[in-house]
């Protein structure tokens, strides 16, 4: 039997925060549901919308009072904000969650503020479009997505069940990790591809203005498909980039180096390189990201290139 929790309150109704509305009432997932947004021009939105049977109110701390369990879908930048807002108001067992990008330094920037009584367990839903607002929400937004919960250590462990049991009622995969593990991730799956998105675009324009002739609009595939996330909103993606600075500064050096590399078999004509990292990147897509959507086996050529790439390291 699915999880119903009695009184959930979802701070935030952007895409994320609507998406989980949307979702807790198509399931049927919560008993009562009392939503808010920092904005007035939103939650006037969403007593127009009428998003289920949810009860829109006017601050954070009128939706947490007396709820089983909270989820804050707020910019990664004022979770300590938040906590301290709504620290004091939240019942004693309550749970709280989150749906941010960074976790180490949501908790760090939320502990001085959250009672002893309270349990705090960090999730984070691995789906999201480039739109946002509350209009922006999918009720089924999570089906078959990760979900990462990263509880601190020496969590209730029914209180972490309490939240993995939500997002798998919302149709998502969960997994449970440290908060460090998942940071360290998403550096590399995340917010690494979001930096490249913004910054190629950047180096697009610069290109515009240097040659003095249009490039954008001639966009083939690739560049569309490439720079789509760079739509996203850069003030949430800003918060991202400084709060996960450690582990992002590391892969984006790592990749740095990487690109280095590539220009430089290029420089040389090191055909064979490239190639071999192409494939190797090619086919490492199909095996990981790529094996749920493609139901025939790689052709022959590529099951010989895999054998060679993949082969088990031996020392003999």
């Amino acid at each position: 039997m699915a999880l119903v929790v009695e009184k959930l309150a979802i701070l935030g109704q952007g895409l994320i925060g609507s998406s989980i509305t949307r979702a807790v009432f198509e399931r049927n997932l919560a008993k009562q549901v009392t939503i808010t947004d920092a904005s007035p021009k939103v939650r006037k939105r969403l007593l127009e919308l009428g998003l289920g049977a949810a009860k829109v109110v006017d601050s954070n701390e009128e939706a947490v009072a007396d709820a089983d369990l909270v989820i804050a879908c707020v910019p990664v930048g004022i979770y300590g904000l938040v906590a301290e807002q709504i620290g004091p108001h939240l019942k004693q067992g309550a749970i709280l969650s989150d749906v941010g990008s960074v976790k180490t330094s949501i908790i760090s920037d939320t502990a001085p503020f959250l009672p002893n009584h309270i349990h705090f367990i960090p999730a984070h839903p691995l789906a999201g479009t480039e739109f946002s607002g509350p209009d922006a929400g999918l009720p089924k937004l999570f089906v078959n997505r990760w979900c990462i919960v990263t509880p601190p250590e020496g969590s209730d462990k029914n209180a972490v069940s309490t939240v993995q049991a939500l997002w798998e009622g919302m149709g998502s995969k969960v997994e449970v990790m440290s908060p460090e593990r998942h940071d360290q991730a998403l550096a590399i799956t995340s917010h690494l591809p979001h930096l490249v998105a913004f910054s190629i675009f950047h180096t697009a324009l610069a290109q515009e203005e240097r040659t003095q002739s249009p490039v954008i609009q001639f966009s083939a595939g690739a560049f569309k498909d490439f720079t789509r996330i760079a739509s996203s909103n850069p003030i949430m993606w800003r918060d991202i980039f400084l709060k996960n600075k450690g582990p992002i500064l590391d892969v984006f050096r790592r990749f740095i180096a990487d690109m280095e590399s590539c220009a430089d078999a290029i420089e040389k004509g090191d055909g064979e390189k490239l190639e071999t990292l192409m494939t190797k990147s090619r086919l490492t897509r199909r095996r990981v990201i790529d094996k749920e959507h493609i139901s025939l086996l790689p052709d022959e050529q590529d099951q010989r290139l895999e054998e060679t790439l993949f082969r088990p390291y031996s020392s003999e």
